[in-house]
């Protein structure tokens, strides 16, 4: 029987070479001193093990190692090339890559460029077309009060050639009437028939004779039929006119004043016309000032992805920005919150305090109903900046202002979406109170009636979670005396020791505020009020009932609907959810009803 063996190697090798020993099985030797290796000093080899494998078999697994080596070389320098040549496509890659973001880059920088061109002209084309209207519409003049100067608004000379042109409709409608009580006083006297015989021959100074009657002044102590006398004309008399000239007089009269009176219509429809181009002028001049005035106004890119182009609009301590997304290609509303230097440490800690509030309300936010909150970043420790969802279109109020009322078709429309985002934001956990719902917070979406619309501003937003909010009683309102007093409740102006509890029921009447305006063009309670004259004469606290004028035309369903929402009492109002469910907001049933009783607009 063959003994395997294994003997160390000389020239530092380690690894143990098997060798053969060729004995007996019962032999004692351990171990054996095998030849010297590769000229060096011997070594000791030690029995490892026996084997009953022969030298053919111990060959084979010898080559067959050897093979496997070979193809585990082989299959290494397979891998490195592989290797290698990934490492070159990754280079190549890279470069690529490298090369991909430079030609983005250079194309962010043309497209920023352009964008900034584009938004240039389009400030010099507003500057140009403001310069022309001052001369039409009017423009703001400094004008001297005592030891001050104020500036007052003064018309143009549009609106100059339109007041004189009224003037002189009214002027000849005077001068009509005039001549219709002159034309009173020449009536003919005596029977019609008597008149239209005169005026057909043309006799005034003539005897005629009717039914035995003798006039004109040839009749002069002549005795009628029953042998009575006839008083003679007198000078004052013959200035009057036969009935045919009476009647000939009176219809040019008549129709020269229906004349007048449709001039005088188109007059102040122009002048309507006028009166809303001028609030447009008005309201981009003191736009095109605010921008002058903003440090914002030189296209800066803010946050290293957004690029501001023009003001938008601006409140009492922000500004809104329409901006361009460079990262995801997109136009954005930038609204930019700018403390002033001089409060407190503390009063900015509130401010920034209440804007991360709506903030967090906001950015969890997610439907169609619903303006988007994108990002909200830091610019310098007084001022940062919210990134809204850009909405091409002025909101509902300008649109109100403009147009004063809408058609019950489309203010039904307007009423249903506004309902369905409130809807989600009572499904949501935890729910919320818009509680600022107003027409200002209205957007239409393409700045039409026809189109989508979206409600933003959260900024006096309520969570109704389990910690502040019951079923039972509601919330505490943390926060009376905010809001826009026209379009909230009674029970958020009741004055006692605890505060008012309120619900959602607060969006609820203030839909029923918005549609009522839509239809009617004013508000129903406190409508030419301010703020503070409502606040003191408690004009929301006695709105217990509301009444609709006779025009123009609306439907039950609709008065029924307001009727619900502006319950006085909170416990017999209608909540968010009911409201969805309504008939009236289902267009399977209504729209064609709305359409058919729908109010024209005033035309533009």
């Amino acid at each position: 029987m063959a003994t395997l063996i294994y003997r160390y190697g000389g020239s530092g090798s380690k690894s143990p070479v098997p060798v053969v020993y060729m004995g007996s099985s019962g032999s004692n030797d351990s171990l054996l001193m095998a030849p010297p290796m590769g000229g060096g000093a011997p070594r000791c080899t030690a029995r490892a093990a026996q084997t009953d494998l022969s030298r053919e078999e111990i060959a084979s697994l010898e080559s067959k190692s050897n093979h496997d080596l070979e193809q585990r070389d082989l299959k290494i320098d397979e891998l490195q090339r592989g290797s290698d040549e990934l490492r070159r496509q990754i280079s190549s890659q890279q470069k690529v890559i490298e090369k991909s973001k430079e030609q983005l880059a250079k194309c962010i920088d043309v497209t920023k460029q352009l964008l900034i061109e584009k938004s240039a002209m389009e400030k010099k084309q507003c500057r140009q077309k403001c310069m022309q209207n001052r001369l039409r519409l009017g423009q703001f003049v400094t004008q001297r009060q005592g030891a001050s100067f104020v500036e007052n608004w003064v018309d143009g000379h549009a609106f100059t050639e339109l007041l004189k042109k009224q003037e002189q409709v009214a002027s000849e409608r005077e001068e009509i009437e005039r001549q219709r009580k002159l034309l009173q006083k020449r009536k003919p006297i005596g029977s019609t028939q008597a008149g239209k015989g005169q005026g057909a021959k043309g006799a005034t100074g003539q005897n005629q004779t009717t039914g035995g009657l003798v006039t004109g002044s040839g009749a002069q102590g002549a005795p009628n039929g029953g042998g009575e006398f006839v008083k003679p004309d007198s000078p004052k008399d013959t200035a009057r006119l036969t009935w045919y000239e009476y009647y000939e007089q009176e219809e040019i009269l008549k129709l020269r004043g229906q004349t007048l009176k449709k001039e005088d219509t188109d007059l102040q429809l122009e002048l309507e016309k006028l009166e809303r181009e001028r609030n447009l002028h008005i309201r981009e001049l003191k736009r095109i000032h605010n921008e002058d005035a903003s440090r914002f106004n030189n296209h800066p890119v803010l946050n290293e992805r957004y690029l501001l182009l023009i003001l938008l609009g601006k409140g009492g301590f922000s500004e809104v920005h329409k901006a361009f997304d460079l990262k995801e290609q997109r136009y954005v509303a930038c609204k930019i919150h700018q403390l002033n230097k001089d409060w407190k440490d503390d009063k900015k800690a509130n401010y920034i305090k209440h804007a991360l509030r709506e903030y967090n309300i906001h950015k969890a936010l997610d439907h169609p109903r619903v303006v988007r909150l994108y990002d909200v970043f830091e610019i310098d420790p007084n001022s940062f900046c919210t990134v809204l969802e850009y909405c091409d279109g002025h909101d509902l109020d300008f649109y109100l202002k403009q147009h004063k009322s809408i058609p019950e078709r489309e203010a039904r429309c307007i009423v249903m979406q506004v309902v369905h985002a409130l809807k989600y934001l009572n499904e949501i956990k935890p729910p919320i109170i818009h509680y600022d719902l107003k027409p200002g917070n209205i957007l239409l979406g393409s700045g039409c009636l026809s189109g989508e619309i979206k409600i933003t501003d959260f900024g006096l937003s309520k969570i109704m979670d389990d910690d502040n909010y019951s079923p039972e009683y509601g919330m505490d309102l943390t926060s009376q005396g905010a809001g826009t007093y026209w379009y909230l409740p009674p029970e958020c102006f009741i004055v006692g020791r605890n505060p008012p509890k309120i619900s959602s029921k607060v969006d609820v009447w203030s839909v029923g505020v918005i549609f009522y305006q839509c239809l009617y063009g004013k508000k129903p309670f406190g409508h030419n009020q301010s703020q503070a004259t409502i606040l003191e004469e408690n004009t929301i606290l006695k709105a217990t009932e509301v009444d609709f004028p006779a025009k123009p035309a609306v439907s039950p369903e609709a008065k029924q609907f307001i009727k619900k929402c502006l319950q006085y009492r909170k416990e017999d109002r209608i909540d968010v959810i009911a409201l969805a469910n309504e008939e009236y907001l289902k267009p399977t049933k209504h729209g064609g009803r709305a359409s058919s009783s729908a109010v024209p607009t005033t035309p533009t």
